[in-house]
């Protein structure tokens, strides 16, 4: 991407201004090993508008692809009048997330759980953030759910796919905190989770949404 090329550029010149710059993480990471319960945060640039500076929680990864859902994209319709009974297990703000593009009519549920060695009807993702069967759910979420939140559609890879968006630099793969799924503000969780990865990651937390215009 070219805003990654072009930090690499200021990076050589503060070089021969004399300016030590102490060694770092690569920008972008090749996907080693399963992805499930990190974090995919869209490069600067990317012009995908279901994906522009989106946080994607990776629900799960292996030979045959990926799944996750974008953490960041709510829509205006309330939890409640979606799915009744769930309204006050919501996590502000208690409306439907977009998951994203892939079958935009189905729903998925991801709760946090006080004891995951004994939720039921829960698949864990991200330590107490897991899963909520809605098969299960009918009559409003399990007991065992102190929050919620709901999403309409997800993100899918093919096998091999998301690997080579990474690859051409279309993520950043970071580690995800149990409360990133739960954001109250999630208009400012690209930032924020940006702004907490430590070294020239962290710059690109104050990118301007047009990278060019910087």
């Amino acid at each position: 991407m070219a805003i990654i090329i072009n930090l690499l550029v200021k990076e050589s010149q503060a070089h021969h201004r004399g300016v030590a710059i102490p060694p770092d993480e690569p920008l972008i990471r090749p996907a080693t090993g399963p992805l499930t319960g990190r974090l995919l945060v869209a490069v600067p640039g990317m012009y995908d508008a279901n994906f522009d500076r989106t946080v994607v929680l990776v629900l799960e990864h292996g030979d045959e692809g990926a799944v996750g859902i974008v953490l960041n994209q709510p829509s205006d319709t309330e939890t409640g009048a979606a799915v009744p009974g769930w309204g006050t297990v919501a996590a502000p703000p208690a409306v439907v997330f977009v998951g994203g593009p892939v079958l935009p009519a189905g729903a998925l549920a991801l709760g946090q759980v006080s004891d995951p060695s004994a939720a039921e009807g829960w698949t864990a993702v991200l330590g107490p953030v897991g899963l909520v069967d809605l098969g299960r759910a009918t009559d409003g979420a399990p007991p065992d759910v102190e929050r919620a939140r709901l999403f309409a559609g997800h993100a899918g890879w093919s096998p091999g796919q998301l690997e080579g968006e990474i690859a051409a630099g279309g993520w950043f793969v970071v580690d995800a905190e149990p409360g990133d799924a739960f954001a109250s503000r999630p208009a400012g969780l690209w930032r924020a989770v940006l702004a907490r990865q430590r070294g020239r990651l962290a710059w690109f937390a104050n990118c301007p949404p047009d990278p060019s215009a910087n």
